[in-house]
C-alpha cells in the first residue's frame, strides 16, 4: 500500500514534539515536506525531509494527500482553507481557529472540495482522561452531579513566544483552555450557559495567564480551571456522582516523554506512576468503599492511526471538526461572559 504523504507547515514546539515524531511512529505515513524558516533543525530530527519556505510551495506538490497545519494560531484559518481549496486533506493544531465563523467556513470548504478536516485535539488519548471517561460510561458513579478538571502550572516568569504576547489568539484560554472545554465537550456535549473569570494574573503579563470556567448543564456543573501561579497542584480530575466520585492526581506522561525525544511503541509510553492511579468510592448500603482504579494507556498516536483510517479507509476522523467548532464557540462565549460579568447562553 502507498504510504499517506504529509506535509508540516511549521516547525516550533507543536511540529518537532507533539506532530513529527507522532506521524512518524503511525505505519503507513511518511512526511515528506516541511515548511520552516530554520531547514538546520528540521534536518536535524527529519534528514530526509524537504523543507520550503512558504506554503504556497508545499501546496504545489501534488504527492501530498495531508498537510498539518502547526503555524501560530492566527494562521489556521487561511492556511487551512488555502490547503483544502490545493486538494489536501487537512489536520489543524489546536485551537482550531480564533473565530466560530472561520470554523464554518472551514466545514464548509471541506464538504465541498470533499476533503477530510480535523482537528489535534490530542489530550483525548491522554491516559487521566482515557480512564477517567471509562469510569463515567460505566455508570458506576451514577448520575453525574460535578464534574472538575484542572491544567495548572507554575510558570511566573513570562516566556518570549507568541503565546504570551498580545495578539488575536494568545493566552490561557485559547490554548490550556482548547483541551479542557474539549475533553468536556467530549464528555458531555454542548452546555446550556457558560460563566467565565478570565484575566492576566502574573506580574507583567500581557495576556490571560488565568481561566476559571463554569459550564451549565442542568443539574450538573463542570468546572475547568487553569493556573500559572501553582506551586502545589491539587487534583487532575474529580468527578461526582449520585453513587461515588473518582479522583485522579497527576498529569499524563506523554509531553514530557516527546520533549525528551522519547516515541510511542518505548517502554512506559503513555503509562502512569502507580500513586496516581485514580481513587474510585462508591456509597454502598450505608458505607463508603474506596478502591484504586488502574490508569489506561494514553496514546497520542491513536490519533494519526485515525486519520490514516479516515483517508484510506473512509472511516470517521479522530476528532470532528463540528466538536472543534463548539470548542471555538465555548472560548468565544467565555470571552464574552468576562467581558459582561454575567453567564452567558449556549446558542
Amino acid at each position: 500500500m502507498n504510504k499517506v504523504k504529509v506535509g508540516i507547515v511549521g516547525f516550533g514546539l507543536s511540529g518537532q514534539v507533539f506532530h513529527a515524531p507522532i506521524i512518524q511512529a503511525v505505519d503507513g505515513m511518511e512526511i515528506v515536506k516541511v515548511v520552516s524558516g530554520n531547514p538546520q533543525k528540521v534536518k536535524q530530527q527529519l534528514p530526509h525531509t524537504e523543507v520550503v519556505g512558504t506554503i504556497d510551495e508545499l501546496l504545489l506538490d501534488e504527492a501530498i494527500d495531508l498537510v498539518v497545519i502547526t503555524s501560530p494560531n492566527q494562521t489556521h484559518y487561511p492556511y487551512a482553507k488555502q490547503a483544502l481549496q490545493a486538494g489536501k486533506h487537512v489536520v489543524v493544531e489546536k485551537p482550531f481557529v480564533i473565530h466560530s465563523e472561520e470554523a464554518r467556513d472551514l466545514i464548509e470548504t471541506a464538504s465541498r472540495h470533499k476533503k477530510l478536516l480535523s482537528v489535534y485535539q490530542n489530550r483525548r488519548w491522554d491516559n487521566d482522561f482515557l480512564t477517567l471517561k471509562q469510569t463515567i460510561e460505566s455508570g458506576v458513579m451514577g448520575e453525574i452531579a460535578h464534574y472538575e478538571a484542572h491544567f495548572d502550572r507554575y510558570r511566573p516568569q513570562i516566556m518570549d513566544r507568541w503565546r504570551e504576547q498580545e495578539g488575536p489568539g494568545s493566552g490561557m484560554l485559547y490554548d490550556l483552555g482548547a483541551h479542557l472545554i474539549d475533553q468536556a465537550l467530549h464528555l458531555f456535549g454542548k452546555p446550556i450557559r457558560v460563566y467565565a473569570d478570565v484575566f492576566p494574573q502574573r506580574a507583567g503579563s500581557k495576556v490571560d495567564d488565568y481561566v476559571h470556567l463554569v459550564l451549565h448543564y442542568d443539574k450538573m456543573r463542570v468546572i475547568l480551571h487553569s493556573g500559572s501561579l501553582v506551586t502545589q497542584h491539587g487534583p487532575r480530575f474529580q468527578v461526582h456522582g449520585s453513587q461515588g466520585s473518582f479522583i485522579k492526581y497527576g498529569l499524563d506522561s506523554q509531553e514530557d516523554m516527546l520533549r525528551q525525544g522519547g516515541l510511542p511503541g518505548q517502554p512506559g509510553w503513555g503509562a502512569d506512576r502507580e500513586e496516581w492511579y485514580g481513587e474510585l468510592t462508591l456509597a454502598s448500603d450505608g458505607t463508603m468503599q474506596t478502591e484504586k482504579v488502574k490508569t489506561l494507556q494514553g496514546g497520542y498516536e491513536r490519533f494519526y492511526q485515525g486519520m490514516l483510517a479516515a483517508i484510506t479507509d473512509h472511516a470517521p476522523v479522530p476528532v470532528q471538526a463540528e466538536d472543534a467548532l463548539n470548542t471555538i464557540k465555548v472560548i468565544e462565549l467565555a470571552m464574552q461572559s468576562n467581558a459582561e460579568k454575567r453567564t452567558v447562553p449556549f446558542a
